[in-house]
């Protein structure tokens, strides 16, 4: 049975993909925060399922700013892959809190390439590394386009992703970076743009809410199904040699064509909801990002299945139920 040790588990690409590789057969193992409570929302029916949870799913208590620990844990699990999906992610949050933001995403990678490489350097490493490196550097943006970051998330994620790569030629470690382009799902958090629309449709249909208010409209993003990137992640480490890939659909859509779809999936006009104000704009933004994937398609055989549209509206289905409970119980519901 394969092992696997996953960071960021509680997120959304951490539940999908402690899911994923649960059906491919592994023992996954998780790092969860120190803390009296632990969120566990997004992966209740692993948690609570007596037959998988400290079966097949194992938590382990750790601040992946704690190197000795990380190591600590490394060597009890032996790991065969190890999964770095920890981090403060949110852009907008790290203008308000660039210090937080860029030590704690730097050193957890850091501890992990030090950990693996202390105790056995054949252990596959991924980094999640993202497209907010390529900032506005013309797009489409591929593995060869040159980082230019516009956030101290960005910046961040650019040390990491040279700490990997110096990791793996200095240290002959399987070490990747996939570079993932915007992927949503209805786990998303609701602070993300996409999630923040598809809640505020739900609610609007229901009288929940009268209004959405947005920075800016005109802002591009290449959008795609978070499963479906979980699994690149996934293939990217069964390569013999490790590399580092851009995952990306290849189209660009806008906020405002976002909201498009979606009000109008729910049989509303966008223009009567939707406010854009300047105070919810970014200090410095990225107009678009639109990623080149053609070497994941060509060398790992990986393409989205999900596009944009069923995308947007997959999201407003599910937080239109959620709204409808949300109605009937007379009180908002906050899952992620």
């Amino acid at each position: 049975m394969p092992r696997a040790l996953i960071t960021g588990v509680t997120g959304q690409d951490g539940a999908y993909l402690a899911r994923f590789l649960l059906s491919k057969g592994y023992e996954v193992h998780a790092i969860k925060r120190p803390s009296s409570t632990f969120s566990t929302a997004r992966i209740d029916d692993i948690y609570n399922d007596p037959s998988v949870h400290t079966v097949k799913f194992f938590a382990h208590y750790c601040d992946i700013a704690d190197g000795l620990r990380l190591a600590h844990i490394i060597r009890e699990v032996q790991p065969d892959e190890v999964y770095n999906l920890g981090a403060q992610s949110h852009v907008a949050v790290s203008f308000e809190d660039p210090v937080n933001t860029v030590v704690g995403n730097v050193a957890g990678t850091i501890n992990l390439l030090e950990a693996i490489r202390s105790v056995d350097k054949s252990i596959r490493f991924y980094q999640a590394s993202s497209s907010e490196m390529y900032g506005n550097a013309p797009a489409p943006q591929s593995e060869a386009t040159p980082f230019h970051p516009c956030s101290p998330y960005a910046c961040s994620k650019v040390f990491s992703f040279h700490q990997v790569v110096n990791y793996r030629e200095a240290f002959g470690m399987h070490a990747t970076n996939g570079i993932l382009f915007n992927h949503e799902s209805p786990m998303r958090g609701e602070r993300f743009v996409t999630r923040k629309i598809s809640r505020a449709v739900g609610r609007i249909k229901f009288g929940i809410q009268d209004k959405l208010v947005l920075g800016n409209l005109d802002a591009k993003r290449d959008w795609g199904y978070a499963a479906d990137y979980v699994e690149a992640m996934w293939m990217m480490l069964q390569q013999e040699k490790a590399d580092d890939y851009v995952i990306a659909t290849g189209e660009t859509h806008s906020v405002r064509e976002f909201c498009e779809i979606a009000f109008a999936h729910a049989g509303l006009d966008w223009k009567d909801f939707v406010v854009s104000a300047t105070q919810y704009e970014r200090p410095l933004d990225v107009v678009c990002l639109r990623g080149d994937s053609s070497k994941a398609r060509t060398e790992l055989g990986w393409k989205p299945k999900v596009d944009f549209e069923g995308l947007v509206k997959m999201m407003v289905d599910s937080d239109t139920v959620l709204a409808e409970q949300e109605s009937k119980i007379g009180r908002l519901i906050s899952l992620y």
